[in-house]
């Protein structure tokens, strides 16, 4: 039987995902302005045979921040400066539906696909802070519904402009002067609740149709949204259960809006703790831990229940109720972190320290790790998976050198890549045109 093959992507948060990643010595201190430190790691996965390299973002920091969010690149000019000096990864970035406009964010994706002969993706995102809002002249921060039905309109506009020229539009024929087919250009005359877009974007179409749409639904609305337009999903690796169960519903949440099941991939993070031996991952997870201060996490903490205080509570007491605060930001996050807090009788030290620097279920020694991903492939709880390290400090290299040799081993992975596109690589296939597709479609039904 054919197993299987794990597909591989990377999420660079400059010197490592912990919030205080910087301070090992191990680190690059200042990795989230540092070009070569995402060069070269970006060329170790694309060495490595990984699929994508991912780049996040945010639009509101304040001095509680993480460090490294304080201080980073824009995304969208970073997967361009990597774009011409890589051949094969994919390049996928952050953008905000509900601050930034559509004909500009799809003129800059498809630049960035035909600059990188189609490997673009876009993750698709709804900013969650209230804070965003006083960054830009658009009013009160939308309530959390409301930012994803703007974010449905969003992509329907940018997606119809991906399509304004079909894919040989551009005839550039010297001889008759015909530089375009002006039958394959088409104005997409967007008229919707939220946005109002004539097009036609002027800039092709690229070897892969259109950009790879990125997303991470974790509610209930952003779960509806990523079925209908999500193609490489991020979720976190809560237990083997837990996301079996989320595979399973959006998978059959995709077949209800009208696409396949394999139009979708399922991508949980990983942020694993690998050693040659669970006794020496557990010392680097000690090590890991002790990189932040109780005061530090309690502000990591905060973050996420938009940027709460939680420096006037005890901290040896049961985590408190703090009510509704934070629902508008990360709705799916701090209602898991209140469910796990109450159902565990956690004291707020303990969550705060858990969600600071959180031991990932990938865990252990090299075959333990490798053995649990394909345990995770095989129960249908995973298409691939997101490396997102605490710290590059050498765990990701020795990840490389030591967990992908056993899923090689295994016929759970492999490293060469399967085409040029990030579409072909993650085996999702050309995006066609939707106005050729409405002529395949009209020539089928006539032969019938």
């Amino acid at each position: 039987m054919t197993k299987k093959k794990i597909k591989l992507g990377v999420l660079i948060q400059g010197p490592g995902s912990h919030p205080t990643s910087w301070r090992s010595e191990d680190a690059v201190i200042d990795g989230s302005i540092n070009f070569n430190h995402y060069l070269n790691v970006t060329q170790k996965a694309e060495d490595a045979g990984f699929a994508f390299m991912f780049i996040a973002d945010g639009l509101h920091i304040n001095k509680h921040s993480i460090p490294h969010f304080l201080n980073r690149f824009e995304p969208m000019t970073l997967l361009s400066a990597l774009a011409p000096v890589t051949s094969k990864i994919g390049l996928a970035g952050t953008v905000s539906t509900t601050y930034s406009e559509p004909y500009n964010v799809a003129r800059q994706l498809a630049s960035i696909d035909n600059i990188s002969g189609g490997r673009a993706g876009w993750n698709v995102v709804t900013s969650p802070l209230e804070g965003s809002a006083d960054n830009f002249n658009k009013g009160n921060h939308p309530e959390h519904s409301l930012r994803y039905r703007m974010a449905s309109e969003y992509v329907e506009v940018v997606q119809g402009l991906w399509d304004s020229y079909e894919d040989d539009a551009f005839v550039r024929n010297r001889e008759s002067g015909e530089f375009l087919d002006e039958t394959k250009l088409h104005t997409l005359g967007y008229e919707g609740e939220f946005f109002k877009v004539k097009g036609p974007l002027n800039i092709q179409r690229s070897p892969q149709g259109q950009p790879v749409i990125f997303q991470a639904g974790a509610s209930k609305t952003g779960q509806d949204f990523a079925a209908k337009y999500g193609e490489a999903i991020f979720t976190h690796a809560n237990s083997i259960e837990k996301n079996r169960e989320y595979y399973s519903t959006l998978k059959n949440k995709a077949i209800e809006a009208g696409r396949k099941a394999e139009d979708i991939l399922i991508f949980p993070s990983l942020s694993p703790i690998i050693a040659p031996t669970e006794q020496e991952a557990e010392q680097r997870y000690e090590q890991i831990k002790n990189l932040i201060s109780i005061d530090k996490a309690l502000e990591v903490l905060g973050r996420f229940f938009d940027h709460y205080d939680f420096s006037a509570h005890p901290l040896d007491e049961p985590f408190p109720d703090i009510g509704e605060v934070g629902k508008n930001s990360f709705r799916s996050t701090t209602d898991n972190i209140k469910e796990k807090a109450e159902k565990e009788a956690l004291t707020l030290r303990e969550v705060a320290l858990q969600v600071a620097s959180p031991k990932d279920p990938f865990y252990g020694s090299y075959e333990d790790v490798a053995s649990r991903m394909i345990e995770w492939i095989e129960e249908g709880a995973a298409d691939g998976f997101m490396l997102n390290p605490q710290v590059f400090d050498g765990q990701f290299d020795e990840f490389i050198e030591n967990v992908l040799p056993i899923l090689e081993d295994r016929g759970y992975y492999e490293r060469q890549y399967s085409g040029d596109t990030l579409r072909e690589n993650l085996g999702l296939g050309f995006k066609e045109n939707r106005y050729t597709r409405e002529v395949h479609k009209r020539d089928k039904e006539e032969v019938k």
